[in-house]
């Protein structure tokens, strides 16, 4: 196992559930880009124990972003996603001992754009659930139909973290 990985279920879901931003890379015909999201999240545990992570996004329908994300329609696109907590510097003696206190959840999987009514309103009820507890879910006239949602399932993913030692 390596250094700071994170292997326990209960410690990448509080990473995930901590984090408030998910960088989404993806490829285009410009090339390789990177772009931070909100997102809303399912988590399930399968019969062996090992977490099951789906991302929730939203976005314009038009756009660099929404074309490629969208370039293979429901065949999905191939993506990678990173999401971290900053938890403070790290102090030492000397300039070159410090570092940074973080967790950190990086992984692969595929996104796919979601057409469905029902669908779309609970991938935005996952994100408003991630992002805002408690904050009302009504959706104002004309939303579902302006609005682009996105499912990555993620195929795998691993956690790293580092906290100062006590």
């Amino acid at each position: 196992m390596a250094k700071r990985e994170v292997r326990e279920a209960s410690e990448l879901r509080a990473i995930v559930d901590s984090c408030q931003t998910v960088r989404v890379g993806a490829v285009d015909e410009e090339g390789m880009f990177i772009v931070p999201m909100s997102f809303g999240y399912d988590w399930e545990l399968d019969e062996s124990g090992t977490p099951r992570l789906t991302l929730w996004l939203h976005s314009a329908g038009a756009g660099r972003k929404a074309a490629a994300f969208g370039a293979n329609g429901n065949a999905g696109v191939d993506v990678a996603i990173e999401m971290d907590c900053e938890d403070g510097v790290i102090t030492g003696p000397y300039a070159c001992s410090y570092s940074f206190a973080y967790r950190s959840i990086m992984g692969t999987g595929r996104i796919y754009p979601i057409a469905s009514g029902e669908d779309k309103v609970y991938g935005l009820t996952r994100i408003m659930e991630h992002m805002a507890p408690g904050a009302p879910q009504a959706l104002g006239p004309g939303v579902l139909d302006r609005t682009a949602v996105w499912r990555i399932d993620v195929a795998r993913f691993t956690g790293k973290q580092r906290q100062p030692k006590a």
